[in-house]
């Protein structure tokens, strides 16, 4: 007999079915790791993405609001009502509204920031009329859409749209031009300035009274309601930028310096009802706007964002920011 020979023989079935069992544990256990691993890596991808969403659209309001001249929406809280009109809230799925307000949304307005030259004129758009002066000769209709308040927008956060009765009512309190712009509350409401009539300063003279408003010697010259003494009446206009909730798309409305709608009557082709919408944020769970009370003459806002992705990851963001704070 060879003694080198070798014993050779196999498995056992035995041996066979406990490697096989030990095999399907094992690669259980690794799916389960992998699953795992892409559940992760998913979530992971998901809390980027809105954190940079979520950053991106609070970048968008708080360049516009910080190179603004004036905050428009929310209001001052009114004491004659039982909702705040200084906070406005809106959630998805939709939050209940406050007191006898019907509809809860939140809206953002400010006046267009001068950066802004969309058909690339060197000339700002919110100089309406090239002057070198911006938001210094408002018509009745302040913001020159033909609606009461900011054209389909709650502006006084009643639920209703657009209720008034006329363009001349600019905050939707039921009163016309009764607000000019003084620095007093003159109708009560809270708020200071809101809806001035053509006369902006309500004194009855061109710009203001016994002033050579644009330095060319005489006082007062032209009508009441040119404001600038430019020989143009009312020809400036706010320009609102407004940022809403849209079922959950966080929208940021711009006004544009052409006819956008198509509409040339009655009074020239481009006016307060040309604009463009663009979504900056989607999956937003919650969106306020505060209007804070003036500090030391600075007006500020309190701006809070949140959006919740798929996988129910949910980023906040808030800032506080003051209104021309980067002029």
């Amino acid at each position: 007999m060879n003694p080198q020979r070798r014993t050779e023989r196999g498995f056992t079935l035995i041996e066979l079915l406990v490697t096989a069992a030990i095999s399907i544990v094992i690669v259980a256990g690794l799916g389960e790791v992998i699953q795992a691993t892409v559940a992760s890596k998913a979530v992971l991808n998901e809390r980027i993405g809105i954190t940079r969403e979520a950053g991106f659209a609070m970048d968008r309001m708080v360049r516009a609001v910080s190179h603004s001249r004036r905050l428009l929406l929310p209001l001052n809280d009114n004491p004659a009502t039982n909702w705040p009109e200084h906070i406005r809230e809106e959630t998805v799925p939709p939050s209940a509204p406050i007191g006898s307000s019907t509809l809860a949304t939140a809206v953002l307005t400010v006046t267009l920031p001068a950066y802004v030259d969309l058909d690339f004129d060197g000339v700002p758009d919110a100089d309406d009329d090239g002057d070198g002066q911006i938001d210094e000769d408002l018509p009745n209709d302040n913001h020159h859409d033909f609606f009461p308040g900011i054209m389909l927008i709650d502006d006084d956060g009643d639920g209703s749209v657009d209720d008034g009765t006329g363009w001349a009512e600019d905050d939707e309190d039921g009163l016309v031009n009764e607000d000019p712009l003084d620095g007093i509350d003159n109708d009560g409401d809270g708020s200071i300035d809101e809806d001035p009539p053509s006369d902006n300063t309500g004194d009855g003279c061109s710009g203001l009274c016994s002033i050579d408003d644009d330095g060319d010697g005489q006082v007062d010259e032209g009508s009441i309601d040119d404001d600038d003494e430019d020989g143009g009446t009312f020809d400036d206009p706010y320009d609102p930028v407004v940022f809403y909730l849209n079922s959950g798309t966080l929208v940021e409305r711009t006004p544009v310096p052409w006819n956008e709608d198509g509409i040339s009557t009655p009074d020239g082709p481009v006016d307060g009802r040309d604009f463009v919408a663009s979504a900056i944020a989607e999956n937003v769970t919650r969106l306020r706007f505060e209007r804070l009370p003036m500090r030391n003459g600075i007006q500020l806002v309190d701006i809070t964002l949140e959006l919740t992705g798929a996988n129910g990851q949910t980023v906040s963001l808030n800032r506080r920011v003051s209104i021309g704070g980067a002029l």
